[in-house]
């Protein structure tokens, strides 16, 4: 199984010991596992503290440059994993997620949690994809 590491260019550098994601191919399989994407733009900057909207927005460019580098599209997304410092957000996420995925139906689950690892970042999202 071959293993290659997939950091698009423009990519926020790390802050610790991880990849945005990670491609692993075997003979007619490939997976890729996103970590997850806060929005935080190359300088580190938080985008649009507190927005949920506009992080989701941004968090789905950052998914779609991960996807694309990996020759995959949204369409090859099988489970989605997403966090919300706040449940009232849903609604904004929602739109926002449902216009990328479309009709892959990928597998997902909501979390509200207490904080995300950047201070004014309120959305998350990770994303594992097959083809």
């Amino acid at each position: 199984m071959k293993k290659t590491i997939i950091t698009p260019p423009g990519f926020a550098a790390a802050r610790g010991t991880y990849s945005p994601a990670i491609l692993l191919e075997a003979p007619g399989q490939r997976l890729l596992y996103a970590t997850g994407q806060l929005a935080v733009d190359p300088a580190g900057k938080v985008i649009a503290p507190g927005d949920a909207t506009a992080q989701t927005e941004y968090i789905f460019k950052l998914l779609g440059e991960i996807l694309t580098a990996a020759g995959m599209t949204y369409d090859d997304v099988v489970r989605a994993q997403t966090y919300l410092t706040n449940i009232d957000d849903f609604p904004k996420f929602s739109v926002v997620r449902n216009r990328y995925f479309g009709t892959s139906l990928a597998a997902s689950t909501l979390i509200e949690v207490k904080g995300l690892a950047r201070p004014g970042c309120c959305v998350e999202i990770e994303i594992t994809a097959a083809q």
